[in-house]
């Protein structure tokens, strides 16, 4: 079997502010161990589970180059950098039949939750069909897309509550409590790990009674972008309109596919700052 586990960084157990996610701030490298070790932890998980499981780890955060390549689980292949297809679902195909969420953070503006957000700042809010979406459901509906069930997410109380709302037969493994935007009360780190190796395990074994998250096409999607230049670019895109004041664009795709691949694009267009 394939497993493709996507990893992000906000969610990670004792990361709590921006610094421990950004390559250019004090506490990153602290912060890229703490992701590796439980990408790991996982990795064990499954391989407890399924001995002869094909893991693909997919570094889901930022750059796409945090997890620490000669301290990752020397079992998974590793997907590193951007751009690439799929972004956090790198590696996601017709022949995974498991994909994992670890280190995952709730949707802007869910709250309190730690580091919440919608793949970049610039995004305030994605809606498919009127339903808002942060990166565990379209992520998960692109999984879904595909046919395969996302069987495991780890994060805060906030991440885990969203993904159950979404996926309630799913395992999920709060790693931290949130207290605010950028406060929680975290458990220690090993402790954290324990507990996702079980996880992964309990979710491998469990995947069959776990469905997918599938979410039919034709869709109507609207994104509100943070400023109005931002929407001048994202009108420049065939089928994107703008709608509803200033910071609004609406499209409709075909499928979830091209729904995903449009606001794949919106989020890169939005980092475009006028000249």
């Amino acid at each position: 079997m394939k497993v493709l586990i996507s990893v992000d960084m906000e969610g990670i157990s004792g990361i709590v502010h921006p610094t421990e996610t950004n390559p250019d701030r004090y506490d990153y490298e602290r912060g890229r161990a703490l992701m590796t070790a439980e990408a790991n932890a996982v990795i064990a998980g499954v391989s407890d589970a399924e001995p002869d499981a094909v893991v693909w780890v997919a570094d889901a955060h930022g750059t796409f180059r945090n997890l620490l390549p000669e301290d990752l689980d020397r079992r998974a292949h590793h997907v590193r950098g951007k751009p690439r297809p799929l972004g956090m679902l790198a590696g996601l195909d017709e022949h995974t039949d498991a994909v994992m969420f670890v280190g995952y953070h709730a949707r802007a503006g869910a709250g309190p939750a730690v580091l919440a957000h919608t793949m970049s700042d610039a995004i305030l809010d994605v809606r498919l069909a009127g339903r808002s979406l942060g990166e565990i459901g379209l992520n998960a509906a692109m999984a879904g897309d595909v046919g395969v069930p996302v069987v495991l997410l780890s994060g805060d109380d906030a991440a885990c509550t969203e993904f159950h709302e979404l996926v309630p037969s799913a395992v999920t493994v709060a790693v931290k409590q949130t207290l605010g935007q950028a406060a929680a009360v975290a458990l220690h780190p090993q402790e954290a790990r324990e507990r996702l190796r079980r996880a992964a395990a309990d979710a491998i074994a469990r995947r069959a009674s776990i469905p997918p998250l599938k979410m039919a096409g034709p869709l109507d999607v609207e994104v509100d972008l943070y400023g109005p230049y931002m929407v001048d670019l994202a009108v420049l895109v065939p089928g994107v309109t703008r709608v509803g004041g200033g910071r609004t664009v609406a499209f409709r795709a075909a499928d979830f596919a091209d729904a995903y691949r449009v606001v794949q694009l919106l989020v890169q267009l939005a980092k475009i700052k006028p000249e």
